[in-house]
């Protein structure tokens, strides 16, 4: 009798899936990250800055994903907590830079914000369809679906941004988009934090 018939070969099957769609967004992250920092370099932008470090830190989180997709459910919660680590970490970072603007003002380039987080916003929409079906799977490919969520909501208030930008003749837009997107980091991350907490109690009981 074939050994595909069982709950085991369903698993394996899953599991596949679920490295077929982390390896694409993996890819499509890594691409984006070096694209729109060196946009955010180039036009100014604290926002699109504190974008390119998320595909930065969604790239590393699709890695670490992967590693993960094979293990149990303890060593999922461990990456899950990890991953909430580094999305804290980004929004430090963009905290960090966007203290550094408050003093030292500058005027990004509306037309460079504008044009890259719709691009972003391409990118982050395919991965986001790509992930969808993986979203209720579990603590790890959740976490993953998380991350991916946060992209679209940055790269379309980056797209604000950069319009008002262009409307008040002002940087401030910018900064205040940025600090919306350090508040979202934080909130995702600890979500994050919380459900892969909560996953290490129940696999630590049933251990």
């Amino acid at each position: 009798m074939s050994g595909c018939c069982d709950q085991g070969c369903s698993l394996d099957g899953l599991r596949e899936r679920q490295r077929g769609t982390l390896r694409a967004v993996l890819a499509v992250n890594a691409l984006m990250f070096f694209i729109i920092a060196a946009a955010a370099l180039y036009g100014d932008s604290t926002s699109l800055l504190a974008d390119s470090l998320d595909n930065l830190g969604d790239a590393l989180t699709y890695g670490l994903s992967l590693y993960a997709v094979a293990r149990g459910a303890r060593v999922k919660a461990q990456v899950a907590l990890f991953k909430g680590g580094l999305i804290f970490l980004a929004a430090c970072v963009v905290a960090g830079q966007l203290l550094y603007r408050l003093f030292v003002p500058g005027m990004p380039l509306f037309e460079v914000m504008g044009a890259f987080s719709l691009l972003g916003l391409a990118a982050n929409s395919l991965c986001l369809f790509l992930l969808w079906r993986h979203r209720h799977e579990d603590v790890n490919m959740s976490s993953v679906w998380e991350c991916s969520r946060n992209d679209i909501a940055a790269n379309l208030a980056v797209f604000v941004a950069a319009g008002a930008v262009w409307l008040a003749g002002s940087g401030w837009p910018d900064l205040v988009v940025a600090a919306g997107l350090v508040v979202l980091l934080l909130r995702s991350a600890l979500r994050v934090i919380s459900s892969a907490r909560a996953e290490l109690r129940v696999a630590g009981g049933a251990s």
